[in-house]
């Protein structure tokens, strides 16, 4: 009943939310189509609860990335997507593995201008799935597909990879690799140098004929930092204590891991995420400490960027992320977060610009790639266009609702800003139960707009809670 009567609260209007255990008893007997929203922390019940997601197809929900559902366009240069390796080692348990693989070929060949590589993101959300490349080709706009998989087995393993032409469903070159574990960075780079060969005539190759540097000198280091990205991928409060032990691990086994440092830093930039603000400080240490090591490590410039728009500092933060986005012009997270800051600094049209394409290397983007874009509109007074930013959010987190009541209040429409204004205070009190604090809430929202750079963007931001009758 406790459970019931949470996910009753997750529940759009007009909707329902069932438990994953309900959605296992039911998947096969009826017709009907259930969402998956992942696992949901919720009030009095110690582990996060699996949910599965109805609505009413008439209510025409928003989807989350408009246009991923009917297809992309192609971009204008040869585009791929890697879609996760298959764990083949017969353990659940080293998911990790086979996901942190994929990551890293990912991570590689985004290092390569001359490709259009989709984000990890997007390509998993095709994970356990029996997938039609033509159909993935279709839904990322892409003309290329890799597929795998790993079994690691004691100090071995084997490696399989196929790159496939999505329209034709022909395959371009397979391979499998039977490696000692301590080759594996050895097969990551001949997977990453084949794929981008066989694009003929596609990418110089001075670019294919590129030494990618391991992560680390130890092995037991790298099996901790992929550990340590499993949980920091699931952006879980509970799961930030076992990322950062991982990563912890993984720099006493290796100092000289400018990536193991790098996570750890990423521990802490989730910690202010969850509003801890005096994480800060060991975040911006942490990075900077990343970067000494490495200057050239995407990972270490991408936190310490992110760190230092924690820290009131976005200039330097843009310099760091275009560091970054040097060494890697493909990865949607650097891009991602280049447009992030340049919201903080005061760049909008910059920003605009760099956000859209990170929609398009990512179709299927996380809640805050609309959420500053969307910011990017409110301060250029854009209000309608920033309007359709923030809904375009699937099940918004709270302060969503504040920023579109902000909205509408700028854009003269009172009525509909009282109506988000209260759907602000409904969400806070599904977010924290009893203890929802309406003020506090805003107090810490208005604090997070300090370290945005221009008082003007602060203000209008201010103002447009105050229209809408928030506390501020």
């Amino acid at each position: 009943m406790n459970i019931a009567a949470r996910l009753e609260g997750l529940a759009e209007p007009g909707g329902i939310c069932i438990s994953g255990k309900v959605y296992e008893e039911i998947r096969n007997k009826l017709s009907i189509a259930f969402e998956d929203m992942g696992e949901q922390e919720v009030k009095n019940i110690p582990e996060p609860v699996r949910v599965y997601r109805w609505t009413d197809a008439t209510a025409d929900p928003m989807p989350a990335t408009a246009g991923a559902e009917e297809g992309l366009p192609l971009p204008d240069k040869p585009s791929i997507a890697v879609l996760p390796f298959t764990n083949m080692s017969g353990d659940p348990e080293q998911e990790y593995f086979s996901d942190g693989i994929t990551e890293d070929i990912i991570t590689e060949l985004s290092r390569f201008p001359s490709l259009f590589v989709i984000a990890r993101n997007s390509s998993f959300t095709f994970k356990g799935e029996a997938v039609d490349v033509s159909e993935v080709g279709r839904k990322l706009g892409v003309q290329f597909v890799v597929e795998g998989s790993v079994r690691k087995v004691g100090n071995r393993v084997r490696i399989t990879a196929q790159l496939v032409e999505a329209e034709t469903r022909n395959h371009l070159w397979a391979e499998r690799y039977d490696r000692e574990l301590e080759d594996i960075f050895a097969v990551q780079d001949e997977v990453v140098a084949t794929i981008a060969a066989t694009l003929p005539g596609r990418v110089e190759h001075a670019r294919v004929e590129h030494s990618r540097r391991a992560p680390t000198n130890s092995l037991s280091a790298y099996d901790c930092i992929l550990r340590g990205n499993k949980h920091i991928r699931n952006y879980r409060r509970h799961e930030i204590a076992d990322a950062r032990a991982a990563f912890e691990r993984a720099v006493e086994l290796d100092p000289n891991s400018a990536r193991a440092r790098a996570g750890v830093a990423h521990t802490y930039l989730q910690d202010i995420f969850w509003n801890d603000f005096d994480a800060r400080h060991p975040c911006l240490e942490h990075a900077e400490r990343a970067v000494a090591l490495d200057r050239d490590e995407p990972d270490a410039l991408y936190v310490l960027g992110s760190a230092l728009i924690k820290n009131g500092r976005p200039d330097e933060g843009v310099r760091m992320l275009e560091r970054a986005l040097e060494i890697m012009p493909a990865s949607a997270d650097v891009v991602t977060t280049l447009g992030i800051c340049l919201v903080h600094a005061g760049r909008h049209d910059e920003a605009i610009e760099a956000l859209t394409a990170a929609i398009r290397l990512d179709p299927f983007q996380p809640v805050w790639t609309h959420e500053f874009l969307g910011e990017a509109y409110f301060f250029k007074h854009l209000f309608r266009e920033a309007i359709t930013e923030f809904e375009r959010i699937v099940d918004p987190p709270s302060w969503i609702h504040a920023y579109l009541a902000a909205s509408y209040a700028n854009d003269g429409d009172d009525e509909t800003a009282a109506e988000q204004a209260k759907a602000f205070v409904r969400s806070l009190s599904h977010e924290y139960g009893e203890q929802a604090d309406v003020t506090h809430s805003m107090d810490i929202m208005i604090k997070d707009f300090g370290v945005y750079k221009r008082p003007e963007d602060r203000r209008l931001m201010i103002d447009g809670f105050r229209k809408a009758g928030l506390p501020v």
